[in-house]
């Protein structure tokens, strides 16, 4: 059965807030206005509706002289995207599928490599999952991220086979009933053999070239194979779209839209309705979405307020309820290296899992940097000037949260409070 849609008929201020809280990383006073006394399908839609051109940003990632100040200079132009753009869910979605079809800075240094993955990401956020999951294969930075660009007939390479399973489509299963076996990963390297990419290689040299996919015949092993419980001459994008469409795949996906727009705790009911939509649309994340975002646990009391903020999360939110003042290349470049001290670098997560998130995002240590971030956004000798009103309806989303600490402060002491209260932590 698909989930349960919310009652409610036309958003309150509140529910606006909810709602942009959870998709916009934050948002002003006016932005909350506007969705105000629109119905949830109308909000989700108008949300969910983004075209794929960016911000002008002043970053150039291809200017840079080496490979470690054009990857900077890639996430100070992610960075900035997310502070600017008029569609954050857009680079909110993006930045979810960054955790779930993971690659890292630490192997991929190419600038156009990893700026031709976020595009993907961006324009694949609300299409099927099953071209999305075909898509991100081929792209360079996944190539040779997980070394399928080295899989070749005679000399297979599992690592992409076994994290396409594990990671990006069906996840291991439950013990007793795994949701794949070691022979399927072992099939599915052969299956995937023969892509690769040319160009841009030489990290001294080549970070700002482009690489370019290629698809090469003699080296892929077109013999046939027993991949999840079907036989064939399976190509490489056979074997990604088998892996997308095993039985197991809708849940994984909705775990994840679950865990990252409804709450950190798992529903297995809610997590299985949104599987069935998900299932019933042929994967279809647009429609997925939209019905997640009008749905009744996405509004229900009990699950505002229910989710850690990630550190990026944490600053992008501040700086657009702020009203998205303008800042200088190297300021956005400090918010990427505050994010990356409190835990989340951007395109850098821990391993191919990504980040866990959640909890492990709160511990002594990252609140006070935190506490830090705040300060320095708000009471520096530096700090952005805001250029909307920061109120607890659309810092907190609560008209009435904190009303006596925050009645005997001045405006910077006030936006400061409301960045360290354990609200403004959670959304």
């Amino acid at each position: 059965m698909p989930l349960t849609p919310t009652p409610i008929r036309t958003l309150s201020q509140e529910d606006a807030a909810h709602l942009l809280r959870r998709t916009s990383f934050g948002a002003t006073p006016t932005e909350i206005q506007a969705l105000t006394g629109r119905t949830p399908a109308e909000a989700a839609e108008r949300l969910l509706t983004f075209p794929q051109t960016l911000e002008q940003s002043r970053f150039d990632p291809l200017s840079a002289v080496t490979a470690g100040a054009a990857v900077k200079l890639v996430q100070g132009q992610w960075m900035w995207e997310m502070l600017y753009t008029p569609h954050p869910l857009r680079e909110r979605l993006t930045l979810m599928w960054s955790n779930h079809f993971v690659v890292g800075v630490d192997k991929v240094r190419n600038a156009p490599a990893l700026q031709e993955y976020l595009r993907l990401l961006r324009a694949h956020a609300t299409g099927t999952f099953s071209d999305f999951a075909v898509e991100v294969a081929r792209t360079p930075a996944m190539l040779h991220y997980l070394d399928n660009d080295q899989n070749r007939k005679g000399k297979p390479n599992e690592n992409f086979s076994r994290e396409l399973l594990e990671l990006f489509t069906a996840g291991i299963g439950m013990p007793g009933q795994p949701n794949y076996t070691e022979k399927d990963v072992t099939e599915g390297a052969r299956g995937l053999t023969g892509w690769t990419f040319q160009g841009g290689r030489n990290v001294k040299t080549a970070f700002a070239e482009t690489p370019v996919f290629m698809a090469v015949p003699r080296n892929h092993d077109d013999g046939r194979k027993t991949y999840l419980g079907k036989t064939g001459t399976f190509t490489p994008e056979d074997i990604v779209r088998l892996a997308a469409a095993h039985p197991a795949t809708p849940a994984r996906v909705a775990g994840k839209l679950w865990a990252t727009f409804v709450s950190s705790t798992p529903d297995p009911a809610g997590t299985a309705a949104l599987a069935d939509t998900f299932q019933a649309s042929g994967g279809d994340l647009r429609v997925t979405m939209q019905a997640l975002l009008t749905s009744d646990a996405f509004y229900v009391a009990r699950q505002r307020g229910s989710l850690f903020r990630s550190p990026v999360e944490y600053v992008v939110g501040a700086l657009r309820a702020m009203g998205r003042p303008a800042l200088d290349e190297k300021t956005v470049l400090g918010l990427v290296s505050s994010s990356a001290r409190m835990g989340q670098e951007l395109l850098h997560p821990p391993t191919v899992k990504g980040w866990d998130g959640g909890r492990e995002w709160i511990n002594d240590s990252s609140l006070l940097l935190r506490m830090q971030t705040a300060a320095a956004l708000t009471l520096g000798k530096n700090a952005p000037a805001p250029t909307a009103p920061l109120t607890p309806l659309s810092v907190l989303g609560r008209a009435d949260a904190l009303q006596a600490p925050l009645a005997r402060l001045n405006d910077k002491q006030r936006a400061y409070l409301m960045l360290i209260s354990p609200e403004y932590q959670l959304m």
